[in-house]
């Protein structure tokens, strides 16, 4: 696990050039997703947004085309809820010419408010199933095309929420008590235990790739910059979220920690980085890794039962160790 990072500077609004690299952001079509490709794409690289929609993949490129003119976009048609259908996704990128992927943002994800508890077409509870299993699959399926690019990063976007979170390793499917906030947050924590995890056996294995996580803090819909018609919002919305700024930001600036895990060639593999300002707003910094989040005796039974639930093998495709590795 790599040390709290150093906090150097770093302009938001002035990113360092990317230009003959690409990128895949999963969710890429909306939320924190559309504004990590749009921050992404004023890099000069190439940008895949990942997306179950077409039409709504559209709609994102041209929103990003109106604030970034020439942006190179491509869209990857991704149901991370389907996990027999991630197994071409190398194939897929291949026919939009991409040879290598210098990161891969798993963004995409579920969030339910009320019961019934409901389940994805291979069976997994939703949440889980989508923000956790589908993105620990495609890493798997990823893993040629990040090899190729050497010093790949794989960032994982996770949640304030998972802080208060603790995974039932018993029970990750939720079928004893299904309680939606509570879900959602056990869900997330468990992409970034898993990000944590792929560090430690990406370092064991000698690989150049590397694992970051990320976390948005507090970001709102009604502080968010309109981006229509990906995103509107009223005058009336705007106001009445006001006072909240004081605490939260809008999803733009959510898109920060994300972005500067992506970009910034002082970021290591294993840290954690979010809002400057108690983790819920504000420029992006590194932050400790929260002890649970590290434990590496939950994450080694996380891996052994996630890759049960997907079918794939525990090295992923880039020559992990089976078990946990040592520290």
């Amino acid at each position: 696990m790599s040390s709290a990072p150093q906090n150097r500077p770093w302009d938001v609004h002035r990113l360092p050039a990317a230009t003959g690299r690409t990128f895949l952001v999963t969710g890429g079509n909306a939320g924190i997703g559309y504004f990590v490709a749009e921050q992404l794409a004023a890099t000069g690289a190439l940008v895949v947004l990942g997306s179950r929609d077409p039409g709504k993949a559209g709609a994102a490129a041209d929103a990003i085309r109106s604030r970034v003119p020439g942006a190179r976009l491509g869209h990857l048609p991704l149901d991370l809820a389907d996990l027999a259908s991630l197994d071409s996704v190398a194939e897929r990128l291949a026919g939009l010419g991409v040879e290598r992927l210098d990161a891969v943002v798993h963004n995409a994800g579920v969030a339910l408010d009320d019961p019934p508890r409901r389940e994805t077409g291979d069976g997994h509870e939703l949440m889980f199933g989508t923000n956790h299993l589908g993105h620990f699959a495609l890493t798997r399926w990823l893993a040629p095309l990040l090899t190729a690019a050497g010093a790949a990063r794989i960032v994982t976007v996770g949640s304030f929420a998972a802080r208060s979170e603790r995974l039932d390793t018993d029970d990750l499917q939720s079928m004893r008590d299904y309680r939606p906030g509570r879900v959602y947050g056990r869900s997330k924590l468990a992409q970034m235990t898993f990000g944590f995890e792929l560090d430690r056996r990406l370092r064991a294995a000698g690989s150049t790739v590397f694992s970051v996580v990320a976390h948005p803090g507090g970001a709102l819909d009604s502080l968010t910059p309109p981006r229509p018609p990906v995103h509107t919002r009223t005058a009336g919305q705007r106001l009445r979220a006001l006072p909240a700024a004081l605490l939260v930001q809008g999803k733009e600036s959510g898109a920060w920690p994300v972005v500067r895990a992506v970009l910034d060639p002082h970021v290591e593999g294993g840290q954690l980085w979010g809002p400057r300002v108690f983790g819920l707003r504000g420029a992006p910094r590194g932050e400790p890794v929260p002890a649970h989040m590290a434990d590496a005796a939950v994450a080694a039974r996380l891996w052994a039962a996630s890759c049960g639930l997907t079918g794939v093998e525990p090295g992923l495709g880039l020559g992990l160790p089976a078990q946990k590795p040592t520290d």
